[in-house]
């Protein structure tokens, strides 16, 4: 098993240490030819929606990485990987992949101020939550699985292969949504 994570901005280096500790192999994807080796499941990490989507435009990889999580690729995507992968943004008109079931509101807790770090339930199971500059999702789909809900707001969901979550796992000890993403989507496929 190999997972590709998507390195172009972000917190890209931290999920690959979470890999590690899991004992799961990975790689970088930084360019369009990077999406052609062979893979199991993809990370696309926090960081800045908008940069992020500019460096898919710019080399090429946008459609590409859309059609790929439209065939079935395992995706798993944390704060600005959520935005990526959101069919719609609720203040913002830009649109990245468009491929989840799922309506976000970007820095929804507002600024780097409206950080925070709490505990609650992901998946039936509490783990440590560290939000940044967060966005939730405030409309989902029918076939979309809320798993995590802080002060009524989605936090973490899943629809088919795709996993994504507002906070971020990967700034914490605690692999609980790596090894969901790992063990329920990747090794099912």
């Amino acid at each position: 098993m190999k997972i590709g994570v998507l390195a172009l901005q972000g917190a890209f280096l931290e999920h690959e240490q979470m890999l590690d500790r899991l004992g799961v192999a990975h790689f970088q994807i930084r360019q369009l030819s990077d999406l052609s080796c062979p893979m199991d499941g993809l990370i696309i990490p926090g960081g800045e929606s908008t940069a992020i989507g500019k460096l898919l435009n710019s080399l090429d990889m946008m459609s590409p990485l859309r059609e790929k999580v439209k065939e079935g690729l395992p995706v798993f995507g944390t704060c600005a990987g959520m935005i990526l992968l959101a069919n719609e943004i609720e203040n913002d008109p830009k649109r990245y992949l468009q491929v989840m079931d799922i309506c976000v509101k970007r820095n929804a807790y507002g600024r780097q101020l409206g950080s925070f770090f709490t505990r609650d339930l992901f998946a039936g199971q509490e783990i440590p939550m560290t939000f940044i500059r967060a966005p939730y999702i405030n409309k989902a789909g029918v076939q979309v699985e809320v798993l995590s809900t802080v002060d009524g707001h989605i936090v973490a969901a899943r629809e088919k292969n795709m996993l994504v979550c507002s906070f971020h796992p990967e700034l914490t000890d605690d692999t609980t949504v790596h090894a969901y993403f790992i063990e329920k989507m990747v090794k099912k496929v």
